[in-house]
């Protein structure tokens, strides 16, 4: 991970994108449920919310903790590594949950028309 600044703007782009998928199909292809894709689009932002409110991790202890700041950064830097796999993981486990609710909601109709095409 480079910086928490470009995970927080990846984590934005997908999920609005996950939401704006789910709006249009609810208002341009007909046979969607109006509510279900509604629910689903605001599934996306508390998923957003949710998972950048998590991204703001502090390393719960000091240099004084170790006897050599080597240590203390080899630590540190385990630690977050461990905590942010930790929040991808979580993440894009919710993202294929939300992809398969959102496959699920799709009328036969459209189905049938993506598999011939």
């Amino acid at each position: 991970m480079s910086s928490k600044r470009k995970l927080k703007k990846q984590i934005f782009f997908i999920c609005n994108d996950l939401a704006f998928e789910c709006l249009v199909a609810r208002d341009l292809v007909p046979g969607f449920d109006f509510e279900k894709m509604t629910d689903l689009a605001y599934e996306a932002a508390n998923l957003m919310t949710s998972t950048v409110r998590r991204i703001d991790v502090d390393f719960d202890r000091s240099r004084r903790s170790f006897d050599k700041p080597q240590e203390y950064n080899k630590a540190k830097k385990a630690y977050f590594k461990e905590a942010y796999t930790k929040l991808i993981e979580d993440f894009n486990a919710q993202v294929a949950a939300l992809v398969k609710k959102m496959n699920a909601e799709m009328p036969a109709a459209v189905k049938e028309a993506n598999k011939e095409a």
